[in-house]
């Protein structure tokens, strides 16, 4: 091992039946180091992360730890706790019924009787050396989140560990809580503790780590020193695309040429959720496809559920046709013409045990009322136009859509939004996990409801795909909007300096 290092992961490789989730991966991680790990979801951070910690067993490679002199094996999560290995999730798994105390040493007091006096003084000396604002006898439960995630980073620090993993710790932090956690990690630094920090946050990265190391698609890319990778460098090797090899590849075929072009029919002003996004502004015009794009956690998926009303709006004004409405629910949404096809169609969107027939009329029959069912007759006639019309791969309406491929499932929820006949359709990751074939339908089908006069928001991971369908993107940074972008600047190479902070190396 080197001399600084405290943790080798040396050629890991990591498989799943059909994937591989990491090829020769390396990692190294230093004493005293806040250590980022960055990539696009599905590059491996949390597989890597998981052969660290127990949960998952590698298949091939070798992991090494500073005062051991040969190759460890971490097959439990208990096995990489007694080495020195401590993780903090994004969801607290602390029990928040108990004391902050009896958090910290819950599974480690020994025998029947336990001396609680000593144990809350304990407690109390390590928050107060650790300058976490808690008491070792307030309820849990009581504390902010960030407080509550300091107290389970305090856990692991008395337990004497050499290599902190923190996955996701600002997700539900507002800014002065995250500066008060990044105090909390700068103090571990300094006590010579490694901290793998896990985060979407580009700002965060830039602000409190020593060096990057970027994963893309189970592959390492690379290590880095944070002064060496500039952000727009760093968007560029997630995202798998280099800076100045960019082109415009929107298809300009399909366009709403109607007098009403570029009258807005949605605006909104100052919107705002509980899911922590910044105040934003937004307006979509009559026949035109836009589109948020950010990296993954940028907020973008928050936004277009704001507009829908699926999270709980906090400020704001949403305006159709120039009149004010109000959108609280997501009925409120589709009475106003508003459809929206969630992010992830498993656990928001298809409903397993139902028939295609079933789940191509749900959100109509929402519409029209439970007391008011479709005949077996207009059902029919519903699921057998849209099956033809989007080409469904289906043995029959009658089939359970929990056994279509993921492709004609996402079809299925597509036709389920048009069968409400809607002005403005929300498309979040439509083309996600489906063949190449299925997307390039569907990006197509996009094109041509825009030409007849819908209004469509279209959100995907892949760039080159929101070039090719939307005609002005909405940029998203750390939950925030940093820019807009149409005409000659809507080109993979702005999007990502855009996203970068505008830096142009």
């Amino acid at each position: 091992m080197k001399e600084k290092s405290v943790l080798e992961m040396r050629n890991i490789h990591k498989s799943f039946p059909g994937v591989r989730a990491l090829q020769g991966v390396d990692f190294t991680l230093c004493q005293g180091e806040i250590h980022a790990l960055m990539g696009e979801n599905g590059a491996g951070k949390s597989t890597l992360i998981k052969v660290l910690t127990g949960v998952y067993e590698k298949d091939e490679g070798q992991i090494f730890l500073k005062g051991i002199d040969k190759a460890v094996a971490i097959r439990s999560p208990q096995d990489a706790q007694k080495l020195g290995i401590s993780t903090v999730y994004q969801e607290i798994t602390l029990c928040p019924n108990l004391s902050v105390a009896e958090n910290m040493y819950i599974g480690r007091t020994k025998g029947a009787i336990q001396n609680w006096k000593k144990m809350n003084e304990d407690a109390d000396k390590i928050l107060q050396s650790l300058d976490i604002p808690a008491k070792a006898t307030q309820q849990l439960s009581t504390c902010s989140i960030a407080i509550q995630q300091m107290v389970a980073i305090a856990r692991a620090v008395d337990m004497d560990c050499k290599v902190l993993i923190l996955d996701e710790p600002t997700s539900s932090l507002d800014e002065q809580e995250v500066a008060k956690l990044f105090g909390l990690m700068r103090d571990l630094k300094a006590r010579g503790v490694g901290i793998i920090f896990v985060t979407h946050f580009l700002d965060q990265v830039y602000e409190v780590c020593d060096k990057i190391t970027v994963l893309r698609d189970g592959k390492l890319v690379g290590e880095y020193e944070i002064k060496d990778l500039p952000r727009v460098q760093l968007v560029s090797k997630m995202l798998g695309k280099e800076f100045d090899d960019m082109s415009d590849i929107r298809d300009e075929s399909l366009v709403y040429d109607k007098e009403d072009a570029g009258t807005p029919v949605f605006e909104v002003e100052g919107l705002q959720s509980n899911a922590g996004i910044a105040p934003f502004d937004f307006h979509i015009d009559k026949g035109e496809v836009n589109g948020f794009t950010g990296l993954l956690g940028s907020g973008r998926s928050e936004c277009v559920r704001a507009i829908f009303g699926a999270d709980r709006v906090v400020a704001g004004t949403v305006k159709k046709n120039g009149k004010t409405i109000k959108i609280t629910k997501p009925i409120d949404a589709m009475k106003n013409g508003i459809a929206y096809l969630p992010e992830d169609r498993k656990i928001d969107g298809i409903v397993g045990d139902l028939s295609v027939r079933e789940n191509i009329i749900l959100a109509a029959q929402v519409l029209k009322g439970f007391f008011k069912p479709f005949s077996k007759a207009e059902a029919a006639k519903f699921a057998d136009e849209y099956i033809k019309l989007l080409e469904i791969k289906t043995a029959s309406a009658d089939t359970p859509i929990k056994s279509l491929s993921g492709g004609n499932q996402q079809k299925v929820i597509v036709a389920r939004w048009l069968l409400t006949h809607p002005e403005y359709l929300i498309l979040d990751e439509p083309t996600r996990g489906i063949d190449v074939g299925t997307k390039v339908e569907i990006q197509k089908l996009v094109l041509k409801l825009a030409s007849e006069g819908m209004s469509v928001t279209f959100i995907s991971s892949e760039t080159d795909e929101m070039l090719r369908t939307c005609s002005r993107l909405v940029v998203m940074r750390d939950r925030k909007v940093v820019g807009e972008l149409s005409g000659n600047d809507l080109t993979q190479s702005k999007i990502m300096s855009t996203i970068a902070g505008g830096e142009k190396e």
